[in-house]
């Protein structure tokens, strides 16, 4: 059987091995990471890791011996430099070649970062995206010190809490009119905007930074567009990601915001395949690209059957979540094209729920320490099922009950 060749060594790369290896897939698996440790979770990066609640070897998604035990050729800190689809070979770094008979392109995302003519290659400005890069972050995170976020989105937000957590003076900034603009409806960027003010983050809404200001190459503040300035210490740019193409664009492969990918998960050369943050999937007759680990799970444990043969279409079930001080925010479905969005009142103090409908079709949920109202949610959205407005809106109705109508 054809070796397979995965370049990226995230959740959709780790994914997609061990389903191979589980599958029974007779064939050699090579696991290439760019990284120099094994496959880590990043969520918790920002989160308990930042906080020193968990520390390196609670990141790994598997035990390093697994890779081993597995005949699974784990090869970190190894970049791929280039793709040769017709000879089916990977070109390293360092100008090793890597035949195959199937890659798989689990690149991932990067994180957008400000330009140097705004200050974004100041010391002391940084992303939140790998293990090095909170690494670099975390000794600056000390009570007291000045932080400027800049970008109101989950990222953000996710910062934010456990900056202020950690004893900083947090200050978000974002250029749209509110936070969250582009994920959620204005409910819940409400709900969260109270939450943060509630522990002492002093979120600025409708003004963009104009640059950063520094002494000897350490960023000290900011001027904003309206004029005005913030000192800071530090700075995080929580401005979003873009998916990693630059490989497949190299060798040609068909690119539209994100490797495009069939319904299998196969780019436009038959023997490579697309997994995860990166992969433009065919959905409604458009392309969707989700940023989420339960996405690059899932697809990536798709491709791996079909390049077993299996020929089964990815279809996705997104859900998502963000975790903001002692608020679990669990997100299912998607809110694209929304028309309306009714609030349901929480079964406890800080708990809320809110439902988005295109006219009368349920589309997503956003369930704040709610976890009943998004698991009735998530499954009434999977099934075509849309109780009617009224109902989820008054605090009477059984949300089981909604089910089985």
């Amino acid at each position: 059987m054809d070796d397979v060749v995965v370049i990226g060594a995230g959740q959709a790369g780790a994914s997609l091995v061990a389903r191979l290896r589980s599958q029974r897939f007779e064939g050699g698996i090579t696991l290439l990471g760019a990284e120099p440790v094994a496959p880590y979770q990043r969520p918790p990066l920002s989160k308990a890791y930042l906080l020193g609640d968990m520390d390196v070897s609670r990141l790994l998604l598997r035990p390093e011996s697994y890779y081993a035990e597995n005949a699974i050729t784990l090869r970190t800190d190894t970049t791929a430099a280039a793709i040769d689809p017709d000879a089916q070979r990977v070109t390293l770094a360092d100008g090793e070649t890597v035949p195959f008979g199937n890659l798989v392109l689990a690149t991932g995302a990067v994180p957008r970062r400000l330009p140097a003519s705004v200050g974004g290659d100041l010391e002391g400005v940084h992303v939140v995206r790998t293990l090095a890069d909170v690494d670099a972050l975390e000794p600056a995170c000390q009570p007291g010190a000045r932080l400027l976020i800049i970008g109101g989105g989950y990222i953000g937000l996710e910062a934010a809490a456990v900056a202020a957590k950690l004893g900083l003076h947090v200050t978000l900034i974002e250029a749209a009119e509110r936070i969250l603009g582009r994920v959620a409806a204005p409910e819940t960027a409400d709900f969260f905007r109270d939450l943060h003010r509630a522990h002492g983050v002093n979120i600025r809404e409708g003004v963009a930074l104009d640059h950063l200001t520094a002494e000897e190459g350490h960023v000290t503040g900011a001027q904003l567009a309206d004029g005005s300035t913030l000192s800071a210490d530090l700075v995080i740019v929580g401005i979003g990601i873009t998916p990693d193409t630059a490989l497949a664009e190299a060798a040609g492969l068909a690119i539209d915001n994100g490797i495009a990918v069939d319904e299998q998960g196969r780019t436009s050369a038959p023997a490579i395949w697309a997994a995860g943050d990166c992969a433009a999937f065919l959905h409604d007759g458009g392309r969707l690209r989700l940023e989420s680990v339960p996405n690059a799970i899932d697809m990536a444990e798709c491709v791996a059957d079909n390049i077993m043969g299996a020929e089964t279409p990815y279809v996705p079930k997104p859900w998502f979540w963000s975790d903001q001080y002692d608020v679990k925010l669990q997100i299912a479905g998607l809110n694209t094209g929304y028309t309306d969005v009714v609030t349901r009142p929480g079964t406890r103090e800080g708990s809320v729920s809110f439902w988005y409908y295109a006219g009368d079709r349920l589309l997503a949920v956003d369930a704040a320490n709610e976890p009943r109202a998004y698991m009735i949610g998530k499954r009434l959205i999977e099934a075509g099922q849309s109780p009617a407005p009224g109902q989820v809106s008054n605090p009477d109705t059984d949300l089981k009950a909604l089910l089985k109508s």
